[in-house]
């Protein structure tokens, strides 16, 4: 197989962003888009000739090599099943079900049928994370402390899922690749203020058994619009700021330093003030990395680096946060 063809299930405001990505991909063959929108499809036949639209799941997949999910995240698990079920390579985007138990069927079906899910936290792919990674791995850091990160602007709100299952999944998926391990507990607050029972903020709390405590806050009711995660260590301190268009990743060589000897305690603890470095990262769209990796998986077999089982653990995180959430905010444990 030598150029996969590849359907996408919903052309919505990120399935549009997987079908303009697809059609310019020389890899790949954008084969069909399905959306029950009479008016998305209608936008997708005008803006891409000689791709099949439709209406209907089954037409989609009948001439496709892989599939790619992006319709609302409450069809995730029975989309998911129908294409398992015919033996499609699939990548399943965020989140990848609403429920524990529905993503524990996925991956115990797409086992049994030796199919491959990749699951779409897109930000694992994103070229300033990978160095962030690499700097916490190389010690460049020192020991991490503390994360904290804002996820907010206005709009868009979302009808079937509130901010933390819409938002968190990009904050906890990224910080637990950063880490290398899962929160044991978690806690979440929040208010519904534009419809009943979809909390439009939410403030997140992860700790983890290291030590390390992991806090976002997601609204999409804030006069901002913020993509921006910090990274507290022991010798450095790091922003990812993706609202830059440029300057994503800044680099502070600041902390507060112990001297090895020292006469009192008030003179035990100084702080440092070094230099701030912008690193060169390569602009790379996330997406697009994740759709290549995706082709490398259906085309040559390679493993899925953001599996099914990586999308359950995330899955279990957020379900425990909305616990959580719905008690009033206590510590939820995850083990």
């Amino acid at each position: 197989m030598t150029r996969p063809r590849i359907a996408v299930l919903g052309a919505g405001n990120w399935g549009r962003n997987h079908v303009r990505t697809l059609s310019s991909m020389p890899s790949v063959t954008l084969s069909a888009v399905c959306d029950p929108d009479p008016a998305r499809r209608r936008e997708v036949e005008s803006a891409y000739s000689g791709v099949t639209v439709t209406e209907g799941v089954e037409d989609a997949l009948r001439n496709a090599d892989a599939v790619v999910i992006a319709a609302p995240a409450n069809l995730h698990a029975s989309l998911a099943a129908q294409v398992i079920d015919r033996g499609l390579p699939v990548l399943i985007e965020k989140p990848m079900t609403l429920t524990v138990a529905d993503a524990e069927a996925i991956v115990a079906k797409a086992e049994t049928a030796g199919v491959p899910v990749v699951v779409g936290h897109v930000l694992l792919f994103h070229p300033v994370i990978e160095r962030l990674r690499e700097l916490i791995a190389a010690g460049e850091l020192g020991d991490v402390y503390y994360l904290y990160g804002r996820r907010v602007n206005l709009g868009r709100v979302r009808p079937d899922e509130n901010a933390l299952w819409s938002f968190g999944p990009h904050d906890v998926s990224i910080t637990m690749e950063l880490l290398g391990e899962r929160p044991v507990r978690v806690a979440a607050h929040g208010r519904a203020f534009l419809q009943p029972d979809i909390e439009d903020v939410v403030f997140f709390t992860m700790e983890f058994a290291s030590g390390i405590l992991a806090q976002i806050q997601m609204s999409w009711l804030d006069p901002h619009k913020e993509r921006q995660l910090t990274v507290v260590g022991s010798r450095r301190m790091v922003v990812f700021d993706d609202m830059q268009a440029r300057e994503k990743l800044t680099i502070f060589d600041r902390g507060i330093d112990r001297p090895p000897e020292y006469g009192s305690y008030g003179e035990s603890l100084a702080i440092r003030e070094g230099d701030i470095l912008i690193p060169r990262v390569a602009n790379t769209e996330p997406l697009r990395a994740e759709l290549s990796h995706f082709v490398d998986v259906v085309r040559d077999g390679v493993t899925p680096r953001v599996s099914a089982h990586d999308g359950l653990q995330v899955v279990r995180v957020l379900a425990a946060a909305s616990s959580s959430l719905k008690s009033g905010g206590p510590l939820v444990s995850l083990t």
